[in-house]
């Protein structure tokens, strides 16, 4: 037996130790105590309960395939966001109104219409758990948003403002009313049709605007006026009583119910404190810990539903913001090429080149990544996040990431007429050139990698694989095939992207 002295000396000669054991305990109290707030997903964390009627779930299924939604009825809402492709497209950047095709194996046409006129701009983002109540924010920017200040009647913010109608049941409802307001996604090109003269006209809500428009031309097939008096016996009694309201909050009450999507390994883990296999938990107290990837993929969906800088590389056309003439000034094409993200909407310079922070649910599935999809593999967005300027500076992009157009039109105008012409052939390869224009031009880059907020990190590659390994344990087994959902046929008889 020792002594009390033995044990004061033995106490005395441990004390080094237990001070550096007691410092390393403080240093693993931050991602501990933020793993430990994660908390497994209930019904109640959804809209409707997470149990939307049925009716409305199977409107708002025919509704998100028809492509009746679209100007030129020849592009639904799952075109881009396909069951096959993660519930977005697997491009960097789609091709929309004009295109031929689904994900990977679309293709710019010519036929009516005028084709192509431009990539949409941004990535196809995934829908995964959108209908989950803590999403108050939608698109990359936020521009539709839950009103909080009580500005707009509506309860939302978006860029209708006060135009913007009433009766959407939620944000994800809300967002739905947009897509279809795109020239580029759906609505077509001025004096196609007459739903894309209302956008240029900026006639959304008004008489005989986009939105009207809309529910008459679903209003006028038999079928759908069926299927909206059973969704909505309340509010529909006849044809005259479909509209882009109703449509959006069936179409969000389908998203809501058929992409939720909680039964990962992850998910597992929160419920029974199983189901990761050893890389994954060890990615998963890096990516809370050592990463700082939780600082802004937060929570049990890896998002805090913010808006961050981190000098993600930007491809393609971009959003014609910015002032910066280079390249007009080189090819004489009349465009800016920047994309600006949340500065855009809230028009403050310090919000340039923010996007919000996308849940990663899911991520494994919906590559490429990115708000202008410019990363191909979930390693190099994760070595992106390691080293954000540096991979910025260094950033190449792959030949085959974006697929050559080649038809592209223009519009021009002849008199009173506009006209929708295939580009000549050296206009072609000028517009072409603004793919990768602002990774080339040191200037235009620099704005981007000066918004950075993420500080360089010290991970090995081991330690990369074992965080994307985390993130290969977000992906819910039933995500795998959700060809299921896929109508075989749609009330307007238009053929169905299979």
């Amino acid at each position: 037996m020792m002594s009390k002295n033995s044990i004061s000396k033995a106490i005395i000669c441990c004390l080094p130790v237990i001070l550096v054991m007691s410092i390393a305990a403080l240093d693993e109290l931050p991602r501990e105590h933020m793993i430990m707030e994660l908390q497994p997903t209930a019904d109640s964390d959804f809209h409707w309960e997470a149990n939307p009627p049925e009716q409305l779930v199977e409107l708002g299924r025919m509704l998100f395939f028809d492509k009746a939604l679209s100007g030129n009825n020849n592009i639904a809402c799952a075109t881009c966001h396909h069951p096959r492709f993660g519930t977005s497209d697997g491009l960097a950047l789609g091709l929309g109104e004009g295109g031929d095709g689904i994900g990977t194996a679309r293709i710019a046409i010519e036929e009516a219409h005028g084709g192509i006129h431009e990539r949409v701009p941004r990535n196809s983002p995934a829908l995964f758990n959108l209908g989950a109540k803590e999403y108050t924010v939608m698109f990359f920017d936020g521009r539709v948003e839950v009103d909080t200040f009580g500005y707009y009647e509506s309860g939302f913010i978006t860029p209708a403002k006060w135009k913007f109608p009433n009766g959407l049941e939620n944000v994800l409802a809300a967002q739905a009313m947009f897509p279809i307001t795109s020239p580029t996604e759906m609505a077509g090109q001025r004096q196609e049709n007459p739903m894309a003269e209302a956008k240029a006209l900026n006639n959304l809500a008004g008489p005989a605007g986009l939105w009207e428009q809309l529910g008459e031309k679903l209003g006028g097939i038999p079928e759908y006026v069926q299927l909206f008096k059973e969704a909505f016996p309340n509010e529909v009694q006849d044809s005259s009583d479909v509209s882009a309201v109703l449509a959006a909050n069936a179409i969000a009450a389908f998203e809501a119910k058929a992409f939720r999507s909680d039964n990962s390994p992850f998910d597992e883990y929160l419920r029974t404190g199983h189901g990761l296999k050893d890389a994954a938990l060890r990615g998963l107290r890096l990516f809370y810990g050592k990463g700082q990837c939780g600082s802004c993929h937060s929570g049990t969906f890896q998002t805090d539903h913010e808006f961050h800088a981190i000098a993600m590389p930007q491809i393609g056309p971009g959003k014609a913001h910015g002032r910066d003439a280079s390249y007009w000034r080189e090819t004489g094409m009349n465009a800016f090429v920047e994309d600006f993200g949340r500065g855009r909407v809230t028009y403050q310079a310090a919000d340039n080149y923010k996007f919000r922070t996308p849940s990663l649910r899911n991520v494994e599935l919906t590559a490429p990544y990115g708000h202008s999809g410019a990363y191909e593999t979930l390693e190099e967005v994760v070595r992106h996040h390691v080293e954000p300027v540096k991979c910025l500076d260094e950033y190449q992009m792959p030949d085959s990431l974006l697929p050559e157009l080649d038809a592209i039109y223009e519009t021009t105008a002849e008199n009173a007429k506009l006209n929708h012409n295939r580009m000549s052939d050296e206009r072609r390869e000028a517009f072409l050139r603004r793919d990768n224009w602002v990774m080339t031009n040191n200037t235009l880059k620099k704005n981007i990698a000066e918004a950075n907020e993420l500080d360089p990190l010290n991970l090995s590659d081991s330690e990369i694989s074992d965080i994307v390994a985390f993130l290969k344990s977000l992906t819910d087994p039933s995500a795998l095939n959700l060809e299921y959902l896929i109508p075989a046929n749609v009330p307007s008889g238009l053929p169905v992207d299979l």
